[in-house]
């Protein structure tokens, strides 16, 4: 069984910032999870934060605790945190997926213009964690902003 962590949140960072935060949360979360043993993916646009965590329970609500005393996050929510019998991202440490018309699909129709994971409900995110598995992962967000 695997610990399996979801939520989402929306940056504090000023616009000339983000890029440069985007980099830094992303290597962070790569290198800590490399060393303990955590996957997962991060989705970002329209200043809102999605991922979703898998690992060892103890090391995930570790995790967790460190995003809620981030600056760089605010209004977080979680929607899910419970055992799986298999990770959904068991090949990344921490997948990037930058903006995808597949999400963007998916969030009109929900009835929203923009990304807006805040405004998910819990029973729509194994639909989101399939297309956000789908997706192929990137490793540079430079594209992202220009």
């Amino acid at each position: 069984m695997t610990f399996q962590l979801c939520c989402a949140s929306k940056t504090t960072s000023p616009h000339h910032q983000l890029l440069n935060d985007l980099r830094e949360i992303l290597g962070e979360a790569r290198d800590f999870n490399v060393l303990h043993q955590v996957r997962g993916v991060l989705y970002f646009a329209d200043e809102h934060f999605f991922q979703c965590l898998e690992g060892e329970q103890s090391v995930i609500l570790r995790l967790l605790e460190k995003l809620y005393k981030d600056p760089r996050h605010h209004q977080i929510k979680l929607f899910r945190a419970l055992q799986v019998e298999r990770g959904h991202f068991s090949q990344w440490s921490m997948k990037y997926v930058r903006r995808n018309s597949k999400i963007q699909q998916f969030f009109e129709h929900k009835g929203f213009l923009r990304f807006q994971p805040l405004n998910l409900d819990k029973q729509d995110i194994p639909n989101l964690l399939k297309l956000l598995y789908e997706i192929e992962q990137f490793e540079d967000i430079v594209d992202d902003f220009v």
